[in-house]
């Protein structure tokens, strides 16, 4: 349930208001502060609030129920889209967020060499795999803190904020003092007490859609994190698992405005793991700029052929180079037809 206050209702009356819900109907309240109207909203059992009188309270607009179980998620509790900052960048808001590098971090030498690659090309991020979730044991399994280490160089010879995968618990103050964005992988995106230890943090927490998970399962994943105090949550659709063979995934581009319509949250898309071929990246990085991404995140490689993991999905740095210029074109139309309407 939301609380749609008057435009230009007195802070005080906003306050009273908020505590007298809480108090009668032992619920608690999330204020939103837009630039028109202050909205209240109703988070825990809402089904014995007397919605009429609320209502009667001559700086209430309108009570509205909020059908779907996500609430901090909901766009109608947050009108406005949200935008994540991450130290002189953000993702979400008017700008195309990149983000870029390898799947996995192999050494020194090919980290910092991509970094620096698809700094040049115009990517604001770095992502590079220090552990690395395999559907086989035997597969390489990525540096571990070797690898966390590695990309912290590679930030501070480019500049470029860092985004890797947390595997468990155990490693989240490791995160938290070392990397810029937390990614949440596919694989985890139910791992509902990682999440809520997250959502104790304040980093920003790039969340991946599962493998065969609902629009609705991932915003309510992203509930979790939200329910815990951060708001800083990054939506990734990454491709679903169908019938469809010929492709690694199937990347659902339906997802973004669905997500657009149903949450404030930034939502990026990942067309490298969508269609784990190389080939695929390029057309389908661009088809989700023009259904209105917030962002990409693209893997790059200088050696696809001898690439520890993915490399038949990954780039080469030259490839990125032209799909970036190719993206910016998109964008500046974008920019030009916003300004004419």
């Amino acid at each position: 349930m939301i609380v749609i206050m008057s435009p230009n209702t007195p802070t005080e009356e906003i306050i009273i208001l908020k505590q007298k819900i809480e108090s009668e109907n032992n619920v608690s309240i999330n204020l939103i502060q837009g630039k028109e109207y202050c909205i209240l909203g109703l988070i825990g059992d809402t089904t014995k609030v007397d919605a009429s009188k609320i209502r009667a309270n001559e700086f209430v607009e309108n009570v509205e129920k909020v059908q779907q179980p996500y609430k901090l998620v909901n766009r109608l509790f947050h009108p406005e889209d949200t935008v994540i900052n991450v130290k002189d960048t953000s993702i979400g808001g008017e700008k195309l967020a990149v983000i870029a590098g390898p799947c996995s971090v192999e050494s020194e030498e090919q980290i910092v060499e991509i970094a620096k690659n698809v700094k040049d090309s115009g990517a604001k991020f770095l992502r590079g795999g220090a552990f690395k979730p395999r559907t086989s044991p035997y597969s390489f399994q990525g540096l571990g803190t070797e690898g966390l280490e590695l990309l912290k160089v590679a930030r501070q010879e480019t500049g470029l904020p860092i985004v890797t995968e947390i595997m468990s618990e155990d490693m989240i103050d490791k995160f938290v003092e070392d990397v810029d964005v937390i990614q949440v992988g596919a694989r985890s995106m139910q791992n509902f007490e990682l999440l809520k230890q997250l959502g104790k943090t304040k980093k920003p927490i790039l969340l991946k859609r599962g493998l065969s998970s609902t629009i609705e399962e991932l915003l309510m994943s992203a509930e979790y994190i939200m329910s815990e105090g951060n708001e800083n949550v990054i939506l990734c659709e990454r491709g679903i698992r169908t019938f469809e063979t010929y492709t690694r995934n199937t990347l659902d581009l339906s997802a973004i405005p669905a997500i657009k319509k149903l949450s404030h949250l930034p939502i990026i898309v990942d067309p490298s793991h969508a269609a784990g071929l190389w080939w695929m990246v390029e057309p389908l990085a661009k088809a989700a700029v023009a259904v209105g991404a917030d962002g990409l995140m693209i893997e790059v490689h200088n050696d696809p052929a001898n690439a520890k993991c993915d490399g038949q999905q990954s780039i080469k740095p030259k490839v990125f180079q032209n799909l970036m210029t190719d993206i910016n074109k998109m964008v500046d139309v974008k920019m030009d037809k916003l300004q004419i309407l």
